[in-house]
Parts: structure tokens; sequence; C-alpha cells
């Protein structure tokens, strides 16, 4: 079990400043979720915990232990890449034996770590073929069964899953969760863009925006109390309805923000009314696109299939309790 702290970290190329200070604790056993947009830092802050990127100033530490100078080998870490990796001329048996292979591991106590992680990722039959007989969600749990035989105390995810299709994503997500309730001891990081995967494997998530943390909590904090527009429109999807203008001084708001599931239709005297733009039927669920003078169309969920027509005049409103006021910093108010 393995406390992992940052302090002041920080990251440079050259003159640009990709990681600006993170303060963040990951606590044993935990899986943390890293999220954030393209080039906010989060691949880069996974290579400084790997090792695989050197430290610029600030102090990364395992335990009480200062990793700065360590080599990724010392850390005691596992990573998961999201090319997969593998040896193409080996078996998937040798593919997964071969970091233990080079630690002068004995002969049997490999078969037994190989065959333990094969049987645990469900790819035992494949051990004997190559990575081109394979489909790519199989070669992704080989790839993870390779950081499973070392036994790490740190487990590193980088997008994993971007390379799978949808079907697929969803199954070896499902592994992975089922890996992270086995593997009770070992600490997790993930990086991903998916808002999906974050919120239903992490313990916690870290949102990053521009190399900073930008806020820390669990799924549901995250997505009930955002402590900033970015994260509000940044968790959840669809994301939040953003109301500015006479919208949000009603409710003597900067930014009014709403979340599709939050808005209701009315019969009439709705808070806001307007026309329906588009409606896109999803079976389960209905997304409607109302015009009601905003920047943007106001999106509403509803369950079903929507019964509405385009060029339809709506009446909506907010459940109150679950709307969400913004100060002109993009702060709670």
């Amino acid at each position: 079990m393995t406390t992992i702290r940052l302090k002041e970290l920080r990251k440079s190329f050259g003159n640009f400043d990709v990681i600006k200070g993170v303060n963040l604790e990951i606590n044993p056993c935990e899986f943390m979720v890293f999220v954030g947009p393209s080039g906010c830092g989060k691949s880069t802050l996974l290579r400084l915990i790997s090792g695989l990127e050197d430290i610029t100033s600030g102090t990364l530490s395992f335990d009480d232990k200062v990793v700065n100078s360590l080599t990724p080998s010392q850390r005691g870490i596992a990573m998961v890449f999201q090319s997969y990796a593998l040896y193409p001329h080996m078996t998937v048996y040798d593919n997964m034996a071969f970091g233990l292979k080079l630690a002068k591991g004995g002969a049997d106590e490999i078969r037994k770590r190989v065959n333990e992680a094969a049987e645990m990722l469900q790819i035992t039959e494949y051990l004997d073929r190559l990575p081109k007989q394979l489909s790519g969600g199989q070669r992704q749990r080989v790839a993870i069964g390779r950081a499973i035989v070392r036994d790490p105390k740190v487990f590193l995810f980088d997008e994993p899953l971007s390379n799978l299709d949808a079907a697929l994503r969803v199954a070896t997500r499902l592994e992975i969760a089922k890996l992270h309730a086995k593997m009770h001891e070992t600490t997790m990081i993930y990086v991903t863009h998916d808002q999906v995967e974050a919120m239903t494997l992490a313990d916690r998530i870290c949102v990053l925006r521009d190399g900073n943390v930008e806020q820390v909590g669990t799924p549901l904090e995250l997505y009930e109390k955002p402590q900033s527009t970015f994260v509000a429109g940044f968790i959840g999807s669809p994301k939040m309805n953003f109301l500015t203008g006479k919208f949000a001084e009603a409710y003597k708001a900067d930014t009014l923000g709403v979340r599709p599931e939050h808005l209701q239709i009315v019969e009439k005297a709705g808070r806001w009314q307007g026309k329906l733009l588009l409606s896109e039927n999803l079976g389960s669920e209905s997304y409607l696109y109302i015009d009601i003078g905003a920047q943007e169309p106001l999106v509403v969920r509803q369950d079903g299939t929507a019964r509405h027509q385009p060029g339809e005049a709506l009446h909506v409103s907010p459940i109150n309790d679950n709307v969400h006021r913004f100060d002109k910093a993009g702060k709670p108010a």
C-alpha cells in the first residue's frame, strides 16, 4: 500500500511550463483518475510519477521516500500504455514473462505469476498465441497482465482504452474495475479524456487545466458540487447548460448552470420558453435543443422517446435545488 505525494511539482520544456506547481496526495489503494482537455498536462504528470520524465522542481514521494531521482524500475511501478507495446514475435506467455525473466526470476515462479494473471484477465487460452492473432481488447488485457505479474506497488494507466472501439472499451473497462477490486492493496492512477471511464472507475478524480489542479473529489462531488464553471462544463455529458445576462441575473449570478436532466418541460408558465430546434432520440432517453434566446440552445434530457416536434413552442423550468450559481471569476456564488 503506497501513498503518493506531489508537492509543488513542476515540469518545463525549455521556457514552456507544462506542470505548474501541482500539490496532490493520492491515498493508499486508491483509484485516482486524471482528466482534462487535450494539452492540460495529465499524461505528462503521469510520466513524472512513473519516472519517464524528469521533474523540473518540487518533490514526488512514495510513502515518505522522495523518488525524484529514482529510475522507473526502482519505484515499484508498472505502466500500461494505449499502444499495448507488445513484442510481435513473442507469444502472449513470453510477453507477460519477459520482465520477470530480465529480473532473473525462477522458471516456476514466473509460470505461476503468468498463469495467475492470465486467469484473472481471462486470457489463459491465448497464452500460446502471437499478438497479431488477438483482438485489440485481448492485446490490451495482455499488456495489463504483463504489468500485473510484476506485482507493482503502483499501477499507472495512460489512456489504455483509447484505441478500442465502443464495445471493447466497455468490456475492458469492466475488466479494469474487477482488477482494481482484486488488487485492493495496489494504488492505481489512470489518465483518460473519457468521462464515463472517469466517473465509473475512480475513487477520486483530479481535474487538470493548463498544468494546474482545478478540483479533486469523488465523481459525485465533482458532478454535484463543481467548484468552477470549468469543472461544471467538463464533467457531465451532455455538458451543463450555462446561461448569462438576464437569465443569470434573475438568480443573482453572473453565470447560471443547469444540467440537462435538471430541466423539465411544463405545460405553461415555465421559467423560460422557446422553440424546439432539434430532438435526439436515443431510445432510453432523448435530448431536446430549445432556443430560448440565450447564446446557445438549452439542452433538456427526458426519459424515453421525445414526443415534441421541431418548431414547437415549449415551456421549461429548472429544478431549483439543482441550479448552480457562479460569479464573474467562474466560482460558486
